[in-house]
């Protein structure tokens, strides 16, 4: 059965052609590409599309409309328009707290000006005046200013004292502002995420013009803050559930802050982002687009969705790093650590020596989509199975594995567990080096042909 992946595009000369071609260069069976071409748009009625990717909706509400009907019918559009509909920045930012990523200290503001229709009796509930004094204690100066829901970098402002704050809130008319500390960096970066699983770190300059900011020497070889990086950029989209997404990271006194991390349709242009990371984002964006149009099922719900929905879909509560568990609360897993091993004693094990030290925690399961060829979903399936760790992945025998993929139906049996359990052994050893030096050589998981 033929599948077909289009890209819906606006102003973009290089990047959508390139991942066009690219894509059909693959020859993969079954698989093509093309321009997505929208004529007459009838409710619930398929576009033929497996796959769109999406580039310009949010510009075009005509365009947002029609990618909530192909979804509506089984197309699996990156990224998720419904989730990109009432997604915002300062929830990200919050969500990116709430999970334990480091951001800027950020407050919300009324906008300047009444909305449309609105008179002083719509804000009763508002404390009037603002209490400045606390925000400006609590943001401190300089400071940037920019819509709570915006992106492209529009009406961004860096204000320097309380007079220049309130100059320019009053250009931003409706606009709903936030607030946040700026950020003095060391270096900054920006990553590209795709398949909430790829990723690549670009060192980046914000202070260059446009078609120079790529254009920078990386001071940064420190391995362990560049792997930091990586992995709060996994997480971040995990939480969003971003297929296709950028993050920005500045540096301070060793922290990466995640500054923007809301941009589902990043510049992807081969004149700004320069020949190599170009090469990157078309490979990376052609492998997810085929493995989405492969998986794709015809007439069902084949959206992403982050960790975050997933968890209120399931009547769960948000799974949050920064929480205290209590001794009381845990009465089957005590952990004692002892020469950087973790050894669980048995729920009546004898009391330990008060010289012992005993922490009580859970033990936390690995991102085995960290593994090629082990997205969110197949992850899932794994942890579902008692497999949860990438030591407990290396253990497993290929049969269990391709066992675990076919009783999930067709969707997964088309995966192939060969390069997991390597894989894995290494990742349970920590060395992130020789993890990407093997997945260099494959390709969606199994090894270039």
């Amino acid at each position: 059965m033929s599948k077909k992946i289009g890209i819906l595009f606006g102003k973009e000369n290089t990047f959508p052609f390139a991942l066009i071609d690219r894509i059909n260069q693959k020859n993969v069976d079954g698989i093509t590409a093309e321009e997505v071409a929208v004529n007459v748009v009838r409710q619930a009625e398929p576009t033929g599309y497996s796959v769109i990717i999406d580039r310009i909706s949010q510009d075009v509400p005509f365009y947002r409309a029609y990618l909530k009907n192909a979804a509506l019918t089984g197309t699996t559009v990156i990224n998720n328009p419904f989730w990109w509909s009432a997604d915002e920045k300062f929830f990200n930012s919050a969500l990116a707290e709430s999970i334990g990523v480091p951001v800027p200290k950020t407050v919300i503001l009324p906008s300047h000006h009444r909305p449309e229709d609105t008179d002083e009796n719509s804000f009763r509930n508002l404390v009037f005046p603002t209490n400045w004094e606390e925000i400006f204690d609590y943001i401190g100066f300089p400071a940037y200013m920019k819509p709570h829901d915006g992106g492209g970098w529009k009406s961004v402002y860096r204000v320097e004292n309380p007079a220049d704050l309130f100059k320019k809130h009053a250009e931003t008319a409706q606009l709903v502002m936030m607030l946040q500390e700026e950020i003095l960096f060391d270096s900054y970066f920006r990553c590209y995420c795709l398949d909430q699983k790829n990723v690549l770190v670009m060192p980046y300059e914000p202070r260059n013009p446009h078609h120079l900011r790529y254009v920078v020497e990386n001071p940064v070889t420190d391995k362990k803050l560049l792997n930091k990086i990586e992995q709060l950029t996994i997480e971040l989209n995990e939480a969003l559930g971003y297929d296709f997404n950028t993050v920005e990271f500045a540096v301070r006194d060793g922290i990466p802050y995640a500054i923007d991390f809301c941009n589902p349709a990043p510049d992807a242009d081969l004149h700004s982002v320069g020949q190599e990371n170009f090469d990157w984002i078309v490979e990376n964006a052609a492998n997810m687009a085929i493995a989405k149009a492969q998986a794709n099922k015809a007439g069902q719900a084949n959206l992403s969705w982050g960790t975050f929905i997933e968890t209120q879909f399931k009547g769960g509560k948000t799974a949050l790093k920064k929480k205290v568990i209590k001794a009381s609360s845990v009465k089957k897993k005590v952990i004692k650590v002892s020469s950087g091993k973790k050894i669980a004693s048995k729920p009546n094990a004898p009391k330990k020596a008060a010289s012992q030290k005993v922490v009580v925690k859970k033990i936390a399961a690995d991102k085995l989509t960290k593994i090629e060829g082990i997205g969110p979903k197949i992850e899932g399936l794994l942890k579902a199975d008692g497999i949860g760790t990438f030591a407990e992945l290396a253990k497993a025998s290929k049969k269990k594995l391709k066992e675990i993929l076919s009783e999930a139906g067709p969707r997964f049996q088309m995966h192939s567990p060969d390069t997991w359990k390597k894989q894995a052994k290494i990742a349970a050893k920590g060395d992130w080096d020789a993890l990407k030096e093997l997945q260099a050589s494959l390709d969606g998981g199994k090894v270039r042909s």
